[in-house]
């Protein structure tokens, strides 16, 4: 082979590598640039699925928030009057108490029979304003002592009723709907020394 001849294959032969080697440059560069495009996509999709949690965390906080309000609301209209029930309590012990101090005898008196009637319409008509605002008395006697409504003042020893027992209603206990507005304070019964 001629000079020439050598030197035109070694030529080819160049060109041929550097062919193959920009190609392989080239694919290298491929596979990194696909790798940092999976990676970048790979990052955002996880950012993506972060901020979609952080969402869904807010609307669920939101929804929490106007519930309870809702409910407070609601708490607030229903137990407005509580504070003034309560004041009110006291009118109706003592009202009650006016009542029955007044003997049988005296009711029968034409002179007190119309403060009589009077201090007995004013009880029926406290009474009825407490219905209508959801405020009921507790019932007490002779029932079991249950400490979510009744509050034990004495315990009186008792041969008819058993322990435990409501025997005497010392103050009227009273509801305003779900909600103790006072305890009935009562005397239970004890076993006989």
């Amino acid at each position: 082979m001629t000079d020439d001849t050598t030197r035109i294959h070694e030529e080819k032969g160049s060109a041929q590598n550097s062919s193959a080697l920009a190609e392989d440059v080239k694919a290298d560069t491929a596979a990194a640039s696909e790798n940092s495009a999976a990676a970048e996509i790979a990052a955002l999709t996880e950012e993506l699925a972060t901020a979609k949690q952080e969402v869904l965390y807010a609307k669920a906080e939101t929804q929490n928030v106007r519930r309870r309000l809702e409910k407070d609301i609601a708490d607030a209209r229903t137990y407005a009057a509580t504070s003034f029930a309560r004041d009110m309590l006291s009118v109706a012990d003592n009202l009650s108490r006016a009542l029955d101090v007044i003997p049988a005898e005296l009711r029968e008196d034409d002179k007190l029979k119309p403060l009589a009637s009077g201090l007995e319409a004013t009880g029926r008509e406290l009474e009825k304003v407490f219905g209508s605002h959801g405020i009921s008395r507790i019932a007490a006697m002779g029932l079991p002592l249950d400490p979510n409504q009744h509050q034990a003042m004495i315990e009186m020893p008792h041969a008819d009723a058993e322990p435990g027992t409501v025997i005497q209603e010392l103050a009227a206990g009273y509801m305003i709907k779900d909600r103790l507005l006072r305890p009935a304070m009562v005397a239970v019964a004890k076993k006989p020394d």
